[in-house]
């Protein structure tokens, strides 16, 4: 305990201090060096002349890439004073953490950051991923990758520990009925007693496969947007050599709300609304599928919270948040091994570490074949009835996943590919040529190449390094 509130102290004092710094330095375009800059301050709990004086032990504070970072949360709309007042102004809120990672996760009081400790790993391999990863992320603002808004290291006691900070996926203030980790995988997939017997369990995929057979039901614009969105991030994680990543799933059921308000007799909404004076401000899981929000339209999400509607199996309204997580676990010589011991001893395809193409394309598949369906039923949004009649004629299943015009052929109306990608609109369509190699030979060569792309306008030229630097 006394840990974590010195924990929780320690990294509110520091980026406190680092982003109020920060921003006496000016604006600039980030560098490739920017990438690799680690700041650090030093806070003896007497104080100094730079820092606060404080109730905790001495402690080291280190920023990374603080310029980097600054640049993506300027590119996510997130202003440094709302920043500090999200992080800082209020004590953090410590969550139980459903993973086995054994991660400590806080969230803002606020609801708007997820602040989660990482281990030392994590945090080199999120310093290698920064400047490809977030070249992807400035051409292509529509995802449902985790983003990450700074990453921090609190030295104490001849400890570290590296925290990142993120958005959240799950607001506290819309009730989660159901809440998911998915990752395609069916391989000891099912929540265990112990997490089933908590007040909101987190379950997974043979719990879905099991309690929800229909799936979740979309709109056709809706289904359409999604699968692009998880496409075009499982193809970027796919080249980074990425796996294990899951899809967080958060359910809240509207008519169940209602029944469950109804019984209470009660007429509070307090429940669904935000405190007033406060909007979703960052991105929702709406405005990641839509990316409208980006190209300057006003996404209309106060009575959605930001949440994807949804029907499921026996008609109820839903609304779905999702984004995926925990994508800092590259496949590496320790993962590798793990497959091959499971997949002597088990079927290996449907083992959950799996070399990061099969593991990329068994994942796409699941979302898009079993989680989420195509309803041609349900309604579209007005501006797009015409497209949507015409899509509803001519695809006959639920899962049907693009209108018969962009189906490489009829007999795979259910089942579609990653990599089908010629077969339908991707980036290209929008006048923007993919970033990342589909599977590029090596993770450096990757990320250099991706940066020399999106650099060569500037002509900076790229600095070889070498793989242990």
């Amino acid at each position: 305990q006394t840990t974590s509130s010195t924990l929780k102290g320690a990294i509110q004092l520091g980026i406190g201090y680092t982003v109020g710094n920060l921003s006496s330095k000016p604006e600039r375009d980030v560098l490739m060096q920017d990438f690799y800059v680690v700041e650090s301050i030093f806070f003896p709990s007497e104080g100094s002349n730079l820092t606060p004086a404080h109730h905790y032990a001495d402690f080291r504070f280190k920023t990374y890439a603080p310029v980097a970072f600054r640049y993506f949360r300027e590119l996510f709309g997130i202003r440094p004073d709302d920043y500090l007042y999200s992080l800082c102004n209020e004590p953090l809120i410590e969550l139980s953490n459903p993973g086995a990672s054994g991660s400590l996760f806080y969230v803002t009081s606020d609801d708007e950051f997820i602040i989660k400790t990482v281990m030392h790993k994590e945090a080199e391999f999120l310093q290698k991923l920064l400047p490809g990863y977030y070249m992807n992320l400035n051409q292509n603002p529509r995802t449902l990758l985790p983003k990450f808004y700074g990453l921090y290291c609190v030295q104490s006691g001849g400890k570290n520990i590296r925290v990142v900070v993120m958005n959240n996926i799950l607001p506290r203030v819309v009730k989660m009925h159901l809440k998911f980790d998915l990752k395609g995988s069916t391989y000891k997939r099912r929540a265990s007693k112990k997490e089933k017997e908590k007040s909101s369990p987190t379950y997974k995929d043979l719990d879905f496969i099991q309690d929800m057979p229909e799936g979740l039901m979309l709109d056709a614009d809706t289904f359409s947007a999604l699968v692009k969105t998880l496409q075009r991030d499982c193809l970027v994680l796919e080249s980074f050599k990425i796996m294990d990543y899951s899809l967080l799933l958060g359910v809240h059921n509207i008519d169940q709300q209602e029944r469950e308000r109804q019984s209470e007799g009660a007429h509070s909404t307090s429940d669904e609304k935000r405190p007033v004076g406060q909007k979703a401000l960052y991105s929702t899981a709406m405005e990641s599928i839509q990316g409208g929000a980006a190209r300057g339209e006003s996404i209309d999400t106060d009575d959605t919270m930001g949440g994807i509607p949804a029907v499921n199996g026996k008609g109820e309204r839903l609304l779905l948040h999702v984004g995926i997580i925990d994508i800092l676990q590259s496949y590496r010589f320790i993962k590798k091994l793990e497959h091959t011991w499971k997949a002597l001893v088990h079927d290996g395809d449907t083992v959950s570490v799996h070399r990061p193409s099969f593991y990329a394309e068994r994942f796409f598949k699941f979302m898009t074949n079993t989680v989420f369906r195509k309803n041609s039923s349900l309604k579209s949004s007005p501006s797009k009835k015409g497209r949507s009649a015409l899509l509803a004629v001519k695809t006959a299943g639920p899962t049907a996943a693009f209108s018969a015009s962009q189906l490489p052929s009829e007999k795979d109306e259910t089942q579609y590919d990653l990599r089908a990608a010629r077969s339908y609109p991707t980036l290209d369509d929008e006048g923007r040529p993919d970033l990342l190699p589909c599977t590029p030979p090596s993770f450096e060569e990757a990320t250099t190449a991706s940066i020399a792309t999106t650099l060569s306008s500037t002509s900076l030229s790229v600095p070889e390094r070498s793989p242990s630097e």
